[in-house]
Order: structure tokens, then C-alpha cells, then sequence
């Protein structure tokens, strides 16, 4: 299910109308019903725009369709309270390799973490990871952190940039991607010769988060 059926669920159990959604959220005339029949998901300033507009809707289960609808009062409360404090001083959150493989991330203002980097060049970042392994070697070493922003088209790469990508068959890489001989695939490379690139189907992708620079640790 994509994030814009998630959406229509959503509106159905709020009672909502999608016309007198977007009217509220601010989104174009028609943007929802149209979405619903398109291939690609609703963008990254729509999500954004939902979820201003909807405090009670669960971001984890909004854009990647983990967890409860609804969030609850005592997270609801987390939530408003987190977002009172500026970014700055909130500081972009380091989380588990396993929050990003496994569980899933909390992006946005719902998350709660005990440690937060306040990076002035990261401060767009939407989370902070460890590089387990040495594939991305000499770029990255295990142990390095990498700022990551969360991608919501999977269609658009930068080509050679590199990726945080969760999959669901394999769970998470950190590579540079480019394009793929294959129809409807990826190619993942490492900078360290030792590993061999390969494919990836686009339609096995979960999460995609672009890696924004590095905290290199000697």
C-alpha cells in the first residue's frame, strides 16, 4: 500500500472529505483522487503537508505503514512537545542501524531519542546512522556516521551519490547507486573494490534516505 491509499484510509476513518482535506492542508484541487490512479507516490511536501495538518496521524504508519494509525495522547504529547523546540536546538537524532533496518525510522516530529547532533551542515538531516562493515571503504569506515535525508520518490536517484537503502529481501545498504542495466533495478556499488556491485529491483525497496556527508571517526 502506498503512502497515498494510506492517506484515503485515513481521511475514511477521520470522516474527512479529500476535497475539504486539501482545502485545509493547502494541497491543489483533485491532487488526492488523482494520485490514487498514478504509479508514483505522493511527493515529500505533500507528506509534509498531511502530516502538519493531521497531528494524530502516525508518521511511522503514514509514510512507511508501520505501527498504529493513530498515535496516542501520551506520544501526541511527545509529539507537540518535540515540535516546540526549534530545530536547532533539537539537533538531528542518532538512531540504531537495527531503527532504520528493522522497526523502522521515526522521522519528523515524532521521534524521541536520548542523543541529538546539533551539525550545523546536517541540520536538514532527518536522522544520524553508524556504517557497519567496510564496503564503502576508504570513503567510510565502521563506525563512521552518516547524516541521512529521507527520499520519498524512490524513481529519482542521483546518480553515484550515495544511499542509505532498505530492502526488503536483503535489509540495509549503504551505498553509491547508479543506473542499472536491468529494466526497473538499481545498481548498488561499493567504493571498496573487494565487493562486487549488484541489482536491486526498485519494487523491493522500502526506504530510501540520500547520505548527506559523514562524521569521520579515526
Amino acid at each position: 500500500m502506498k503512502a497515498i491509499e494510506r492517506l484515503i484510509v485515513y481521511l475514511d476513518y477521520k470522516g474527512i472529505k479529500p476535497a475539504a482535506f486539501e482545502r485545509l492542508a493547502g494541497i491543489s484541487n483533485g491532487y488526492i483522487s488523482k494520485s490514487v490512479s498514478r504509479t508514483a507516490d505522493i511527493g515529500e511536501t505533500i507528506l509534509h503537508q498531511v502530516l502538519d495538518n493531521s497531528p494524530d496521524l502516525n508518521p511511522e504508519w503514514f509514510v512507511f505503514g508501520r505501527g498504529e494509525m493513530i498515535i496516542d495522547d501520551n506520544s501526541l504529547s511527545k509529539k507537540r512537545n518535540l515540535a516546540k523546540q526549534p530545530a536547532v536546538e533539537r539537533g538531528v537524532p542518532l538512531i540504531p542501524f537495527s531503527a532504520f533496518a528493522g522497526t523502522g525510522v521515526k522521522t519528523f516530529e515524532d521521534l524521541v531519542v536520548e542523543h541529538y547532533y546539533i551539525i550545523p551542515e546536517f541540520k536538514s538531516a532527518d536522522f544520524i546512522i553508524r556504517v557497519k562493515g567496510n564496503s564503502m571503504f576508504p570513503k567510510y569506515s565502521s563506525g563512521d556516521l552518516v547524516a541521512c535525508k529521507i527520499v520519498s520518490e524512490t524513481l529519482f536517484f542521483q546518480w553515484n551519490s550515495i544511499y542509505a537503502i532498505h530492502t526488503k529481501s536483503q535489509g540495509v545498504f549503504i551505498k553509491r547507486v547508479r543506473k542499472s542495466q536491468v529494466p526497473e533495478h538499481i545498481l548498488l556499488v561499493s567504493d571498496n573494490p573487494d565487493y562486487e556491485p549488484f541489482d536491486v529491483p526498485v519494487s523491493d525497496i522500502l526506504t530510501t534516505a540520500k547520505v548527506m556527508g559523514a562524521v569521520i571517526l579515526e
